[in-house]
């Protein structure tokens, strides 16, 4: 599983696989390039089609 969340109570942060990491929200721009980048390391790395 891969997901970017801003839960209340936990703020901005990051799913990938079991694994939450907090993350920082500058922009919308910024943010949905941050996830197509982990979607492709998630995809390079980790061999997730």
């Amino acid at each position: 599983m891969l997901r970017f969340d801003n839960e209340a109570g936990k703020g901005n942060h990051k799913h990938v696989g079991g694994m939450q990491t907090p993350i920082a929200f500058t922009n919308p721009g910024q943010l949905l390039a941050d996830f197509r980048n982990e979607v492709k390391r998630w995809n390079d790395e980790d061999g997730h089609s």
